[in-house]
């Protein structure tokens, strides 16, 4: 098996996943992609990146994110790059991909910046493995 670049990380197994359900299902990412709030996931989007400006970040980020580009050049690669900075960026994050859509939104209504990112990724873990209406 190749060894990744985000190999090491903890949340290396959700970054696999997104990569995985992105390939097999980019218009659910599509879709997905819309779930985000657009001011507040831009902030979350700002402030996640401006939290992680290391080089062993950089060079996770842009192999993910290069594995990413390469199955979708759409919306579904937007929604995907948000799930992956976070999945990088913050460690103790990768439990929400899983949680109730409904819980997530909560979460980030209330300025996570993590679940911000998260929701497009929540959306399609539903979707896929859940018979909940995702919305």
């Amino acid at each position: 098996m190749t060894q990744t670049a985000w190999a090491h990380l903890p949340n290396a197994k959700h970054i696999d996943w997104v990569l995985a359900s992105l390939k097999a299902n980019p218009e659910k990412w599509n879709a997905a992609y819309y779930t985000a709030w657009t001011a507040a996931r831009a902030a979350a989007w700002y402030e996640a990146r401006n939290a992680a400006r290391y080089e062993a970040f950089d060079a996770a980020w842009y192999a993910a994110c290069d594995a990413a580009y390469d199955m979708a050049r759409t919306k579904a690669y937007d929604a995907s790059r948000g799930a992956i900075l976070a999945l990088i960026v913050y460690d103790d994050c990768g439990y929400m991909i899983e949680s109730e859509i409904g819980e997530l939104k909560i979460i980030a209504a209330f300025g996570d910046t993590r679940a911000i990112l998260l929701l497009p990724a929540c959306n399609v873990y539903n979707e896929l493995t859940k018979t909940s209406i995702a919305v």
